[in-house]
């Protein structure tokens, strides 16, 4: 969709709660993307500002706020939010003109980061005005106007966009002076909603949303992550909310996306006439008629669509094997290339288009499979989603938060399903598989981790329902690490290793691999290694099944660690857990505010073998570990079988969310996990006569 493709989510995570731009309405604070963040995600960007600036004018609003007092933040707050407001004004033939204000004061020198203004719009966003301007602790007022700004395209991987964006730099933005900046833009947007987001990554002292509309328009409001709170009635089809004083998100280690955590207020806005060109949203069913309309005639198979479908088909005897064959044929053969203009951003090209372009990017290729599908008599439907858990929430129908469209499959009732893992059952459809085509490392039958538990608008002819996708089970996510070692009598560990993955481990083994130049993948694998054992030399590796997404992929390789057991007089020290710590969080003495995810279920086993020298004897053991709880378990043994200490170890978390009141026991759980897999068995070596 307009706001997916391969960017959005390195602009998500360089941005941080800059959404793109491309969301029916959106009035998130896109404006305060920060520092160099569009320069890490992709967006190729200089900055030509005016050697001189002439004497500002700075607006009363802006030194108003720059006179507000503030209480106590700690010590690392890099800046804090004097002042947000968004006035949104509403006409009767549905053009709309949003006013966006906001004043920073710079607390630290990593606040510097904000005296960078990125300012989004299209073909059918007119940027009317934009100024910024500083108030520095000493000296005079600086302001930049519109004519000291770079425009630039928003995303690199599409070959056609109109999304683009402004970035000003306001001078001196240095530790003590305020900075602000406001801008204002014309639309008409396709969807007459709004969406308010008022919090931050640094703390918001006021923040205000006002909303304007013509005599007799309504309007619905949505809370999320915050109280809900009514408006103050202004008079004249006028209303004002306000919020004050919300502290910053701030990041913390495995924590849900920052954008689901993050307050915010949706707003939808409508003509009880219906006179206008917009689209009211009241419930899912509304946004998936909405999208059932806009995609109707996308789906109109060509005679060479017809005929592939055959070809890909011709073989298959059952109706999986159909399924998987054009499926795969669409996710490898079918490149992501993004074409969006308008409302192109939401509405997928024509089906003969990306058969014969061979690109597209996640909408079109969910239509391409959709539309093979159904010359195979298979049935399917679109689902749109957002590739962050959690965003996307039951209480606000809107259109705005999806980016990403996949496909759900109706799988017939015979049908053999054994290792669809990413089926459901639906009351009235039946069956459904749903798979991601845009992923080429994630096989038909499983799920990217990120849209497992997470909420999907399924598209009907009759409208749409939300449904919440499935997690997976652990067992769909494996990992087996079987080693065969050898330890000298001065300590040096050598052997072979055998790594077999599916589901969410095979994904991120190929997304690593894949993407690395052939000689490349060597150092990967050492880099591996290194984590877990000192001075070593990686002898030979082998990946099988890397490339093809029917099997599983297999890595094999050989080592020799030198000095891996310790010397303590006449005893040696070995750890039993060579490689792989399933310890993937720490928890510092702070408390978490947020609860943790994990990226998916998962159940991993560790068998090791490790020969002992001739004539050392055991000296101590670690007792087993049994760890369980309703997050996940872990167990582990080590056993003596004549010359050979085996160890074995089972690792499994259970869902991906864990709420901020069982955080006491997952951290009780990984502190155990971290004690035993430093444990050592002790060798006593071999008296000399």
């Amino acid at each position: 969709m307009k706001s997916r493709d391969a960017e959005q989510t390195y602009l998500r995570a360089a941005f941080r709660k800059a959404e793109p731009f491309r969301q029916a309405g959106s009035t998130a604070p896109q404006h305060t993307v920060k520092g160099t963040a569009a320069a890490a995600a992709g967006v190729t960007i200089m900055l030509v500002l005016s050697a001189a600036f002439s004497p500002a004018a700075t607006p009363d609003w802006l030194r108003t706020a720059a006179q507000s007092p503030l209480p106590k933040y700690p010590d690392d707050t890099k800046a804090v939010v004097l002042f947000s407001e968004t006035v949104t004004t509403v006409a009767n033939n549905g053009d709309i003109r949003t006013r966006y204000r906001e004043a920073v004061k710079i607390l630290r020198p990593e606040g510097r980061k904000m005296g960078e203004v990125v300012v989004p719009f299209d073909k059918d966003t007119r940027l009317t005005y934009l100024k910024g301007w500083c108030i520095p602790q000493d000296g005079k007022d600086y302001e930049v106007k519109e004519k000291d700004a770079v425009e630039s395209g928003m995303f690199s991987e599409a070959l056609y966009a109109d999304d683009k964006v402004k970035i000003i730099k306001i001078p001196a933005a240095e530790p003590g002076n305020i900075i602000g900046w406001e801008y204002d833009r014309k639309r008409r947007p396709y969807i007459l909603q709004d969406d308010w987001r008022f919090q931050e990554d640094i703390p918001v002292r006021q923040a205000r949303y006002e909303l304007h509309l013509p005599s007799g328009w309504e309007y619905d409001s949505f809370w999320l992550n915050h109280a809900s709170q009514k408006p103050t009635d202004m008079g004249n089809g006028a209303w004002a909310w306000e919020v004050a004083d919300v502290p910053a998100i701030e990041d913390e280690p495995n924590m849900p996306a920052w954008s689901s955590l993050a307050g915010r207020l949706g707003i939808t806005y409508f003509s009880p006439s219906g006179a206008t060109g917009g689209t009211r949203l009241a419930s899912w069913a509304d946004v998936g008629r909405w999208y059932s309309q806009l995609s109707a005639q996308s789906r109109q198979a060509s005679p060479e669509i017809k005929q592939k479908a055959a070809e890909l088909t011709a073989n298959a005897k059952t109706s999986v094997e159909k399924i998987r064959a054009v499926a795969e044929f669409v996710q490898r053969d079918i490149r992501y290339v993004a074409i969006e203009v308008g409302i192109g951003g939401f509405r997928p090209h024509d089906a003969a288009d990306i058969f014969s372009n061979h690109y597209g990017d996640c909408k079109d290729k969910v239509t391409l499979l959709s539309t093979m599908l159904a010359q195979t008599d298979l049935r399917s439907y679109y689902v749109l989603m957002n590739s962050n858990r959690g965003m996307v929430t039951p209480e606000f129908p809107t259109a705005s938060d999806f980016d990403h469209v996949i496909l759900a499959i109706q799988i017939p009732a015979d049908a053999d399903a054994a290792g669809l893992w990413a089926l459901d059952n639906d009351p009235k459809l039946g069956r459904l598989l749903f798979f991601d085509p845009t992923d080429t490392y994630v096989s038909l039958g499983q799920l990217p981790s990120e849209l497992q538990a997470n909420y999907g608008l399924l598209v009907t002819d009759d409208g749409g329902q939300l449904v919440k996708l499935p997690l997976l089970p652990p067992t769909a996510n494996r990992l087996l690490r079987s080693a065969k070692l050898t330890l000298r009598g001065d300590g040096t560990l050598f052997g072979d290793v055998t790594e077999l993955r599916w589901g969410a481990p095979a994904a991120d083994l190929r997304a690593q691999l894949l993407s690395l130049p052939i000689a490349e993948r060597r150092k990967a694998i050492e880099d591996f290694l290194a984590r877990f054992l000192g001075g070593f030399t990686l002898l030979s590796y082998k990946v099988d099944g890397l490339d093809d997404m029917a099997t599983y992929p297999v890595l094999t390789y050989r080592f020799v660690a030198y000095g891996y057991a310790q010397e303590a007089g006449d005893l040696l020290l070995l750890r039993p857990r060579v490689l792989g710590s399933k310890e993937v969080m720490r928890f510092d003495k702070k408390d978490r505010q947020y609860p943790v995810e994990f990226p998916s279920a998962t159940l991993e086993s560790d068998t090791v073998e490790i020969r002992l020298p001739s004539g050392y004897k055991l000296d101590g053991l670690p007792r087993p570990t049994t760890i369980e709880n309703g997050m996940g378990s872990y167990k582990s043994k080590l056993e003596l079988d004549g010359e050979t200490l085996r160890y074995t170890r089972l690792y499994e978390i259970k869902d991906v969310l864990v709420p901020t009141d069982h955080l006491p026991q997952l951290k009780d759980f990984y502190h155990q996990i971290s004690v035993d897999e430093n444990m050592s068995a002790i060798l006593r070596k071999p008296q000399t006569p």
